[in-house]
């Protein structure tokens, strides 16, 4: 072990400078653009929440987290979101569940971002994450459309719940990794709320600042 850390020193997954353990060091965890809850609400869940501001070293931190095969940021990530989750969004959830992937995504990638993210967070909020969406057709990535009304469209129909037994009668906290416009989590809401969830929450690892979004 010791040598692996000699070979491999832990480092900070902002700013990618070497620290004694953990995450974040202590600068990022200080220097950080922090959110907290979502000004804007979608059309069908009913409160979201992100620790973190969608720029700067944590854009980069998602896209090494998502495109370059860093699984351990979900760890990092997980404890500013359980934070955030006890902060903004209290007593107003019951079950943990995440923004699943597509089967062709999931073999490219390797793993569901948001299903790690889930289960990380969700052990530190005393609980487990329960899988209850499937995203049953493939879309192109809502990061490379434009407007609010193309992500929407895009993702309409692409999410189903196969077993509307585990969600009935539950407050559900929808966890994803980025939130931009809310099309997707707005998609998702809507589903389980179909399936006879009580209300959806949702958490997300960073968000858009509102003049940053696309219409």
């Amino acid at each position: 072990m010791g040598i692996l850390k000699l070979l491999f020193p832990p480092r900070c997954m902002f700013c990618r400078r070497i620290i004694d353990g953990g995450h974040i060091c202590d600068g990022c965890l200080d220097g950080l653009p922090r959110c907290g809850a979502v000004k804007n609400r979608g059309e069908f869940f009913s409160a979201c929440a992100a620790p973190l501001y969608y720029e700067g070293p944590v854009r980069k931190a998602l896209h090494r987290y998502k495109f370059s095969g860093k699984r351990g940021y979900a760890a990092g990530f997980s404890e500013l979101m359980a934070r955030t989750a006890s902060e903004e969004l209290s007593d107003s959830f019951d079950l943990v569940t995440w923004v699943p992937v597509s089967a062709k995504r999931l073999r490219q990638r390797g793993y569901d971002q948001a299903r790690l993210l889930a289960e990380e967070t969700a052990a530190r909020l005393g609980t487990r994450a329960v899988p209850t969406l499937k995203k049953s057709r493939h879309t192109a990535a809502n990061s490379t459309l434009e407007s609010r009304e193309s992500r929407a469209a895009n993702v309409l129909g692409a999410y189903e719940a196969p077993d509307r037994t585990v969600v009935t009668g539950r407050r559900v906290l929808l966890i994803d990794d980025i939130f931009t416009t809310g099309a997707t989590m707005s998609e998702c809401s809507r589903i389980l709320l179909m399936a006879g969830a009580e209300d959806v929450v949702c958490l997300t690892v960073a968000a858009a600042r509102r003049n940053n979004r696309k219409n």
